[in-house]
C-alpha cells in the first residue's frame, strides 16, 4: 500500500522516529517541486510518497554547483 502525505505530514512522522532531525516541511515541499521525488496535487495539497522520500533522503546526491554569473562581461549563449 502506497504512502502519501503531505509535506507537513510526512515531517511530523519523520521527527517521530527522529526528533533531533533537520529535515524541515519547506525542504521537502522544494524537493517535490523541483521533481526530485514524485507528487501529485490534490485540489491545492501536494501529496508526495512516503516511501520515495524516505529512499531519496536515505541516497548520497551530489547535485551539480550552480555556474557562477559574472556581471558586466560578454557571456556566451547557452543552446
Amino acid at each position: 500500500m502506497v504512502r502519501m502525505r503531505t509535506p507537513g505530514a510526512a515531517v511530523a512522522e519523520i521527527k517521530k522516529s527522529d526528533p533531533d532531525t533537520s529535515v524541515s516541511e519547506y525542504f521537502i515541499r522544494r524537493l517535490a517541486c523541483d521533481g526530485k521525488i514524485p507528487c501529485i496535487m490534490a485540489g491545492r495539497k501536494r501529496l508526495i510518497n512516503y516511501d520515495s522520500l524516505l529512499e531519496y533522503l536515505s541516497s548520497v546526491h551530489n547535485d551539480p554547483e550552480p555556474e557562477l554569473i559574472e556581471y558586466g562581461k560578454i557571456r556566451p549563449i547557452k543552446e
